[in-house]
């Protein structure tokens, strides 16, 4: 049970990782419908299913070691939420501009996507930080079930405005709102980089 005034800040915790759910969800959300995508945006070659998921994990093991060390060596928790988005970003403009790539380029760039989406070390780190250690351990695993699950709606959002955008333009709808969302989720949150974390909420 979370404190009166604690709801806002567990929700900017989850919210600040909506991006993930999008990219990076267990299932590989982005990468299930790669084939798709590739053939919308004239990709040559063909892009597998299995390996847009390879991916986009390897690029998410490589982005947590450095959302983490860079997360120490600046002295920030947020500074590397803004970066890694600002990369995500980046990363997602390049994904819906490579038409007539080729699919090894689709790949480079789904291995970047991985990169950037890859914070969710710090991003756990920083919703367990919010809190006192008698609800820590229940924040730091209900806001990823929180991120996971947005997985449905924003599917639904998605399957929504297909008709209307096309396959690349509802996910370039979703992806980018997405972006913004967690952006605005982050400049709410408080730093927590060396914060004097003994101390317990009052429930």
């Amino acid at each position: 049970m979370l404190p009166a005034d604690r709801p806002p800040t567990f929700l900017m915790s989850a919210i600040s990782d909506l991006i993930w759910s999008k990219y990076s969800s267990p299932s590989g959300r982005r990468q299930t419908f790669s084939p798709e995508i590739s053939k919308a945006l004239n990709i040559q070659g063909e892009v597998k299913v299995a390996q847009g998921i390879a991916f986009t994990y390897l690029g998410i093991t490589f982005g947590g070691f450095a959302s983490g060390y860079f997360s120490q060596l600046l002295r920030s928790r947020r500074k590397i939420l803004y970066l890694f988005l600002a990369f995500t970003a980046v990363a997602m403009a390049a994904y819906f501009l490579c038409g007539g790539q080729s699919n090894g380029t689709f790949y480079l760039i789904i291995l970047f996507l991985g990169f950037g989406v890859g914070y969710w070390t710090v991003f756990v780190t920083v919703a367990a930080e919010q809190f006192g250690t008698n609800i820590r351990a229940t924040v730091a695993t209900t806001v990823p079930n929180f991120v996971r699950g947005a997985t449905v709606p924003l599917t639904l959002a998605f399957n929504h405005l297909k008709p209307a955008f096309g396959i690349v333009g509802s996910a370039a709808v979703i992806s980018f709102a997405c972006i913004m969302i967690a952006l605005w989720a982050v400049f709410r949150l408080e730093e927590t980089y060396d914060k004097d974390l003994d101390y317990i909420e009052p429930v």
